[in-house]
């Protein structure tokens, strides 16, 4: 499991994002919308008299005045459920009082207020001098200062109506709101934070919690464990990609070996075809991976993995610009055209101009050469070694020096010791190898995600495959191994490694586009060695 990955901290950092706006949310519903506001709660309306038209049924015990059948009492708390205190001077109304109470459709016969235990200066201000008295169904309601948290009751004493008949509290409070609160009992606290709000606020920490766990614990997925033994062969430029997979499959399924024997794309998928002429059962315990559809002419069955980017590489010294070398260039370099840099490179300074052209191969069995030939070359590239330790000769060079290395790595420690090489390789080692240099062709760059956006049309690249002898069995080894390139963490290795998986969405088209069947020659030109 890589719990570092890119792809798990951009999801855990998603849930985390997600708990922090919910909180946030949080302490915006409770602070922001409510600077300033007074809430107000019907916790009582029950019915007292005999001839109430509508409501609870009720029993009384006592005396009653007989003008006062249809009676009923109501119990209204009002509340300051805000972040700040209310000044007298906060209530907005022109009358001398701050609020107003109406009962629809029911009169007043007397009220009585009350304040908490612990407050004892509300009650100064419930007098008529500060307007506080009632008439008809309307309930004056003095302007009372109310630190948060603060609250009084008023009991009300009514006739005429029906038990549940609509109670509005009316009023206005600078920078703040009069609203109405929900309560089943007396006493209950206002809700800290309106219900879409404390919905809205689990669905979205759910949400990214569930996120994180599925992306972070979805590669744990034990069906796709296998044991046994398999070994992977084929392309060294893919090399490191494998490596890291195997690895990782090894480390999640016991019982899992899984060998990499990189020794060229084509010499991979030749041996493989050669195990299936011998032995059909061993041919099933192997993969060989292709820089391109080498396997295709020799029946084996091809899985598109990735595109791979590959790149030409100059020694550190060679300076080609930002536009590199153009496809022409390239062609008359490797047809022998060129001797030294100079020829190439017009103008530049005369120690660079002066160094000899080194073109440093790879072996015809590569496919790295062999996706070179065709994407770049258009025509074989000439297999004759001048040199077998690619140096150039000493004195006026007469032909361009030229040597064959049988893996990447090998190329790119040569070109980046040999001053004036020239070499070519994957672009995701060469990327990160000291001493070299990776060459645009004709302005555009060997970039992975210019290649993805579609902003590029840098043509050396190619499809790799994974060929296997006919379809692996489910329960093999072979088909575990196969499927676990297509997770979303074997993805992010392929990527990290500066390939483009093929199971993406833009790797689907990307690898549509490039495939193609394998050429026994490259157009154009004919073999002058062997391949």
């Amino acid at each position: 499991m890589e719990w570092l990955s890119a792809e798990n901290i951009v999801a855990v950092g998603t849930a985390v994002l997600g708990v922090v706006a919910s909180g946030v949310m949080v302490w915006y519903e409770r602070r922001v919308p409510r600077r300033k506001r007074i809430g107000y709660r019907v916790q009582m309306d029950n019915p007292i008299g005999d001839d109430v038209r509508s409501g609870r049924a009720n029993v009384r015990l006592g005396l009653f005045d007989a003008d006062m059948d249809d009676a009923t009492l109501v119990l209204l708390r009002v509340e300051n459920d805000g972040s700040q205190s209310i000044d007298r001077d906060d209530y907005t109304g022109p009358e001398p009082h701050g609020l107003t109470a109406v009962f629809t459709d029911r009169t007043i016969r007397g009220v009585s207020v009350t304040q908490p235990t612990d407050i004892d200066h509300l009650m100064d201000h419930f007098t008529a001098q500060r307007g506080f008295g009632y008439e008809d169904n309307r309930l004056r309601i003095p302007r009372v200062p109310l630190n948060p948290g603060d609250y009084y009751k008023l009991l009300v004493l009514l006739s005429g109506g029906d038990v549940g008949a609509e109670i509005r509290l009316r009023g206005g409070i600078r920078d703040g709101e009069v609203h109405p609160n929900r309560s089943a009992t007396p006493d209950d606290k206002a809700p800290v934070f309106s219900p879409p709000a404390r919905i809205f606020t689990g669905l979205l920490t759910l949400s990214v919690l569930a996120l994180a766990g599925i992306v972070v614990f979805r590669d744990g997925n034990p069906i796709e464990c296998e044991q046994g033994q398999l070994t992977v062969i084929g392309s060294t430029a893919f090399e490191p990609v494998i490596s890291t997979l195997a690895n990782q499959y090894e480390g999640k399924c016991a019982g899992a070996d899984i060998d990499v024997e990189a020794r060229g794309s084509e010499a991979g998928v030749a041996e493989l075809a050669a195990l299936a002429d011998r032995s059909k059962s061993s041919a099933r315990s192997v993969i060989a991976f292709s820089d391109g559809p080498l396997g295709d002419r020799l029946g084996l069955k091809g899985k598109k993995v990735a595109l791979s980017v590959f790149t030409l590489v100059v020694n550190d010294g060679i300076d080609l610009g930002p536009d590199g070398l153009s496809l022409q260039q390239v062609r008359d370099i490797y047809k022998g055209r060129y001797k030294r840099w100079g020829e190439v490179l017009p103008g530049t300074d005369k120690a660079t101009a002066d160094l000899p052209i080194v073109l440093v191969s790879r072996s015809d069995s590569s496919g790295t050469r062999q996706v070179f030939q065709d994407r770049v070359l258009g025509q074989w590239e000439q297999a004759q070694s001048t040199s077998l330790d690619c140096r150039p000769p000493r004195g006026t060079a007469t032909a361009v020096t030229r040597c064959e290395l049988p893996g990447t790595g090998d190329v790119l420690d040569k070109v980046a010791d040999q001053p004036g090489a020239l070499g070519y390789s994957e672009l995701g080692v060469a990327a990160r190898h000291k001493g070299v240099r990776t060459v645009p062709l004709d302005g555009d760059r060997a970039n992975v995600d210019e290649i993805e956006r579609g902003d590029s049309a840098y043509p050396y690249r190619d499809i790799e495959y994974a060929y296997t002898y006919g379809a692996a069995p489910l329960d093999s080894l072979t088909a575990g191994f196969l499927a676990y390139l297509d997770k979303e963490s074997s993805r992010q290795v392929i990527r990290t490694q500066g390939h483009l998986p093929c199971g993406t969405p833009v790797g689907l088209k990307l690898c549509g586009e490039d495939a193609g069947p394998a050429s026994s020659s490259p157009s154009g030109g004919a073999p002058s060695g062997g391949v």
